[in-house]
C-alpha cells in the first residue's frame, strides 16, 4: 500500500509516567531506598470525585517480564469498587493484581500501562509496590536513545507501513473519556475501550480545557499512549472550512473561505507534532475529515436536498483542497496510517444511472478525484472508514433488500419508505462493495475498512429475534428490522441506541477493524439552542420535536431529549446505549 522508505527505530527516552490526565495528578511509588532495582510502578489519578477516584497502574521494566503480579496496601479505608484488565483481589489494605494473559509482557526498557481501577476512600499513593516479589525503585540504567539530530528533518525516519495498523495491536484508550465512562453505573466495564481523540478546533490540538476536549493536546495523548504501551491511537482530523455544510449542530470556528488558515495554523501543527521521532514507532490513524465530502454529491444543486452552505463548499472547492492537503501531509509521514469519512449506507448506498440519483458511484468518483490534488497520492489513503459517529447497523440477519415479499423485491417497492429503493440495508455490504468502487476510481487495491460501531447496537427490548412472518412488505421490514430509528437520514442522539460490537481487527477480509471513534456518552447536539465558544449552532435534527425536512423524508427527528452540545457529556445517554448493547455488556 505504500512507498518502502527505511525506517530507523529509537529507543524509549525516559521511563514512561502516566501523561497528565483530567486531574493532572501522577504520583510515583515511594520508600524505594532498599529496593530491588528492576521496575518502576506508576499509580497515576485519573480523576477525583467525592468519595472516589480513578486510577491507571504503569509498570516499567528494567528486563523483559512475561507475567506480573503487583501488590501494595492502600491508606486504611481505601477499597477498589471495579478494575478492568486485571485479575485482582483486595484484603484489608492488601491489594493484589495480576496479569490476564494478552497483558502479561513488558518488553526491556518498556513501560506498559496495565491495568485501571475505580476506588473509593483516599486517593492517596501507597507508600511502596512489589512486582513479582521484588520492591520496585526504577530500572538499574535508563534506556538508551539516539541523538534525534541525525535525522535534520525531525521525521520519524520512515519504513514500511503494515498492511493492517491493528493487527495484533494494543489501541490507545484516551483517559478522559474513560474516566467518565467509569464515573458512570456499570460504566467500568467498558472504561479501557479504545475511542478516537477528536481535533475539533485549532485550540484542541494544544489542550484548551473545554468540556468537549479536556486539558490534554495532541502531544499529551501521543505521550499518554507512549506510556500506556500502546501501538495504535486513533486521532480525528475534523476542522475544515465551513465544516458540516447540512447540518448545524456540528458547524465549526473556521468560515467557508478560510483554507489558508486551516491548512497553516491546524493542519501543519499536527503535522508536526506527529512527526517527531519520538513518535516512530506508535502507528497513528488519522481519520480525516467526517462528513464532509459526501455533501458535495447529495447536497448540492440541483438536487432538491442543497443546501446553501454545501453550494458554497462545492463552488470554492476548500472540502476537496483542505481533505486532499491533510491526507498528504499526513501521508508523508511513515507512522501514519489515514483513513478518509466515506458517510454509511444510509447516506451513499444510492447506485443508479441517473446522475440526480446515485450516490455511490458519484462519491466514489468524486474521492477518486483527490488524487493528484496538493500532491495526494492513492499511497497516502490507507482506508476508508463508514458509518463514524452514525447509528447504521453492521447487518441485518432476518431480511435482504432484494427479498420478494408480496410478490415484489423489497428494494423495488416504492412503499417501503425505510428502504426507498436502497442498495443495501447494512455497513458490512456496503463497506464490501464500496471498497471495490473505490479500488476501480484509482485506490490501491490492498486499502481497508473501518466501521464505527459504537452506537449502532440497537439491543434492548425492542431487537427482534427473528424474521417476520408478514406478507406487507412494509410490515415485514419494519417487524424485522435491527436499526430502529425511524428513517436512515436520522443522525442525531438517537433514542433507543445502544453500544455495538466491541472494538477489533480483522472481523472480515476486507475490514481492517471495528472501532469507537465516537466516544460513547459524547453527545451530537444540543436539542435546543445553546449559546456556547465553539462554533457550534443548534440543528432541527437534535430537536425530539422536529418532524423532518426532505433529507430524511420528512420523518420525526428520532432524537433524545435534553442534551448538551456536540461532544459534550450526557450521562442519560451513556446509560441508555450501556442497557441497549448488542452484545450486551457484562
Amino acid at each position: 500500500m505504500q512507498v518502502p522508505r527505511s525506517r530507523r527505530r529509537l529507543a524509549l527516552t525516559s521511563v514512561a509516567v502516566g501523561a497528565l490526565a483530567a486531574t493532572g495528578l501522577t504520583f510515583a511509588s515511594a520508600n524505594q531506598a532498599l529496593a530491588e532495582e528492576g521496575c518502576e510502578v506508576d499509580y497515576n489519578i485519573v480523576s477525583t470525585w467525592g468519595g472516589g477516584f480513578q486510577a491507571n497502574v504503569v509498570i516499567s521494566a528494567d528486563e523483559a517480564i512475561n507475567g506480573w503480579e503487583v501488590k501494595w496496601n492502600f491508606p486504611s479505608g481505601t477499597t477498589v469498587s471495579s478494575a478492568w484488565n486485571v485479575d485482582w483481589s483486595q484484603s484489608g489494605t492488601a491489594f493484589t493484581g495480576g496479569d490476564v494473559g494478552w497483558n502479561a509482557s513488558i518488553g526491556s526498557g518498556q513501560s506498559r500501562e496495565v491495568f485501571g481501577f475505580i476506588g473509593s476512600g483516599s486517593s492517596t499513593a501507597p507508600g511502596q509496590f512489589t512486582v513479582n516479589g521484588d520492591v520496585c525503585n526504577g530500572p538499574s540504567q535508563p534506556p538508551t536513545t539516539e541523538d534525534p539530530t541525525d535525522d535534520p528533518t525531525g521525521n520519524p525516519g520512515g519504513g514500511d507501513k503494515v498492511d493492517n495498523p491493528y493487527t495484533g495491536s494494543q489501541v490507545y484508550v484516551n483517559p478522559q473519556w474513560s474516566a467518565r465512562a467509569a464515573a458512570e453505573p456499570g460504566g467500568g466495564a467498558i472504561a479501557n475501550q479504545p475511542t478516537g481523540v477528536w481535533l475539533d478546533r485549532t485550540s484542541a490540538i494544544y489542550g484548551n480545557g473545554s468540556p468537549t476536549t479536556g486539558s490534554m493536546g495532541l502531544e499529551d495523548h501521543l505521550d499518554e499512549a507512549l506510556a500506556q504501551g500502546a501501538d495504535v491511537i486513533q486521532i480525528v482530523i475534523y476542522n475544515l472550512p465551513g465544516r458540516d455544510c447540512a447540518a448545524l449542530a456540528s458547524n465549526g470556528e473556521l468560515p467557508a473561505g478560510a483554507i489558508g488558515q486551516y491548512k497553516s495554523d491546524y493542519i501543519d501543527p499536527i503535522v508536526e507534532i506527529m512527526g517527531q521521532s519520538k513518535y516512530a514507532d506508535l502507528k497513528i490513524v488519522n481519520v480525516i475529515e467526517i462528513d464532509s465530502l459526501p455533501n458535495l454529491v447529495t447536497n448540492v444543486s440541483p438536487r432538491a436536498t442543497a443546501t446553501a452552505n454545501c453550494n458554497t463548499m462545492k463552488a470554492n472547492g476548500n472540502y476537496v483542497d483542505g481533505v486532499s492537503y491533510a491526507t498528504a501531509e499526513l501521508g508523508a509521514l511513515p507512522n501514519t496510517y489515514n483513513y478518509i469519512d466515506a458517510g454509511h449506507h444510509g447516506w451513499i448506498g444510492w447506485g443508479d444511472t441517473n446522475a440526480q440519483y446515485d450516490n455511490f458511484h458519484a462519491a466514489a468518483a468524486l474521492f477518486g478525484d483527490l488524487i493528484g490534488q496538493n500532491g495526494m497520492t492513492a499511497d497516502d489513503v490507507h482506508g476508508f472508514i463508514s458509518n463514524t459517529a452514525n447509528y447504521s447497523v453492521l447487518e441485518e440477519p432476518y431480511w435482504a433488500v432484494n427479498q420478494v415479499v408480496g410478490g415484489q423485491a423489497i428494494n423495488q417497492n416504492p412503499n417501503v419508505k425505510w428502504v426507498d429503493w436502497n442498495d443495501f440495508n447494512n455497513e458490512k455490504d456496503f463497506t464490501e462493495a464500496f471498497r471495490e468502487e473505490l479500488i476501480d476510481n484509482g485506490f490501491n487495491s490492498d486499502i481497508g475498512m473501518l466501521i464505527d460501531t459504537s452506537r449502532n447496537g440497537w439491543g434492548g427490548d425492542y431487537r427482534p429475534t427473528g424474521a417476520s412472518t408478514s406478507t406487507d412488505p412494509v410490515t415485514f421490514v419494519d417487524d424485522s428490522r435491527i436499526d430502529q430509528r425511524f428513517q436512515k437520514g436520522n443522525w442525531c442522539n438517537q433514542a433507543g441506541a445502544g453500544l455495538g460490537e466491541r472494538p477489533q481487527a480483522d472481523p472480515e477480509a476486507w475490514i481492517d477493524a471495528y472501532v469507537w471513534i465516537k466516544p460513547p456518552g459524547e453527545s451530537d447536539g444540543s436539542s435546543e439552542l445553546i449559546d456556547n465558544d465553539e462554533g457550534k449552532g443548534f440543528d432541527e435534527m437534535c430537536d425530539p420535536d422536529y418532524q423532518g425536512n426532505i433529507r430524511n423524508g420528512n420523518n420525526p427527528s428520532g432524537a433524545r431529549d435534553d442534551m448538551p452540545i456536540s461532544g459534550h457529556w450526557s450521562s442519560e445517554q451513556f446509560a441508555e446505549l450501556l442497557e441497549n448493547a448488542y452484545p450486551p455488556v457484562n
